[in-house]
């Protein structure tokens, strides 16, 4: 295994040039934090998509402020030695840019983030520059931007057609003058997410945009066979956990129905003389 060194962003321009990539997966939660802290994994993204993997919401855009500042926390102490970007919710950078530079903060100091990510793109550069100017870093996100999916037509691939494509590539070279210090492409077309990687000088991290980005992230939940209510077409199943916990909770009720479970090795027990004294009394 890799010695873990906390990630730098001072350390991205030279990754870039050298075509290292970046490993970048979510999570959520204690537990799931501190084993991705004992992987090679580079960055942690305390997603908004948690409002749809752990707390069963429809969509992203429930998701609170409060919700995300409460489960960066717990990513945080659990992800010690790994960069950790928290989302910023739907609604809580768009009414202005003092509401977004206000959540931006709050993120980093009660929930002890590295860095800040949100959606959009040039319609976003005056509200990513007045983040910046407070210090706080900021990671772009352009293609399916899942919190106005609507409008967009649904969870689909973006910017098919040239007009779009061209679009997406102003976009991500305003945010890059803005300040953003990365950008996830989310699925779009892999020829696009080509261009747009050898367009700007920051680094690009892919999920369902192809091999040619400067990285790549997956939620924790897809990758490990957990999250089972739809699985999108970019996702690989690293692992099934989710039917091994099914067998797993199948065999616990088997033993406790039939009584192997607890055995002795799982009990605790009393000296004979103290039984004896409990049994008179």
């Amino acid at each position: 295994m890799e010695t873990k060194r906390k990630l730098s962003l001072a350390d991205l321009p030279e990754w870039k040039q050298q075509g290292r990539k970046i490993r970048m997966i979510t999570a959520y939660d204690y537990p799931t934090a501190v084993l991705v802290d004992q992987s090679p994994i580079d960055m942690v993204l305390v997603g908004d998509s948690l409002g749809m993997v752990v707390l069963g919401y429809e969509s992203t855009v429930p998701v609170t402020m409060e919700e995300m500042i409460h489960h960066t926390r717990a990513v945080v102490r659990g992800a010690k030695n790994t960069f950790v970007v928290a989302d910023l919710p739907f609604m809580s950078y768009q009414v202005s840019v003092a509401q977004a530079v206000e959540n931006a903060g709050r993120l980093v100091k009660e929930g002890g983030a590295d860095a800040v990510k949100l959606e959009g793109g040039a319609d976003m550069a005056d509200t990513v520059r007045a983040i910046v100017r407070a210090g706080i870093p900021v990671m772009g996100h352009l293609g399916l931007t899942p919190q106005t999916a609507t409008m967009l037509g649904g969870l689909k691939v973006q910017a098919r057609d040239a007009a779009a494509a061209r679009g997406l590539v102003a976009d991500a070279k305003a945010l890059e003058e803005a300040g953003v210090f990365s950008m996830v492409l989310e699925a779009i077309p892999s020829q696009l997410a080509d261009v747009v990687t050898r367009e700007v000088s920051i680094p690009t991290i892919g999920i369902g945009a192809g091999p040619h980005c400067d990285g790549q992230v997956l939620v924790l939940h897809d990758a490990l066979g957990l999250f089972q209510r739809f699985v999108p077409r970019f996702v690989k199943r690293y692992a099934e956990l989710g039917k091994e916990v099914a067998s797993a909770l199948e065999q616990y009720c088997r033993e406790v129905a039939d009584g192997t479970f607890p055995a002795a090795e799982h009990s605790f027990s009393m000296k004979q003389d103290e039984l004896e004294k409990l049994l008179k009394g």
